[in-house]
């Protein structure tokens, strides 16, 4: 079993940043791969970004590449989104995730624990 909590969500305007946390606790938490989703009211949850399951390779959406990175403190057990240039499209509540095994991390259906969700609001 692996808990997760986020944390960091907030309001901010277009073009500024923020920095989201996932802490992760239970056992072996530090063996399970990390991805981030996000969803918009009325619209599916969308994978946003990931590392695998050795934390070596990260993965991104099209839609945030070059603007959120994905990193991690294994020492914290907590992963961390970076998110700059947002833009309003983003407004979202982001969902911290984790999973076992390797491939498909843009899946959200392959991840097993999930965290509350923290909510980002951009405005324009």
């Amino acid at each position: 079993q692996v808990q997760l909590v986020e944390s960091g969500g907030g309001l901010v305007q277009a073009g500024d940043s923020l920095r989201l946390s996932c802490a992760a606790s239970g056992r072996s938490a530090s063996l399970y791969a990390m991805g981030w989703f996000r969803q918009a009211p009325g619209k599916e949850r969308e994978f946003v970004a990931a590392f695998s399951y050795n934390g070596i390779t990260t993965y991104y959406a099209d839609s945030v590449k070059g603007r959120f990175t994905i990193s991690r403190d294994n020492a914290k057990n907590t992963v961390y989104l970076e998110m700059n240039s947002l833009k309003p499209e983003d407004t979202a509540v982001y969902y911290c995730a984790a999973r076992r095994g390797a491939s498909s991390y843009n899946n959200r259906n392959k991840y097993d624990y999930w965290g509350q969700g923290t909510q980002v609001t951009v405005s324009s």
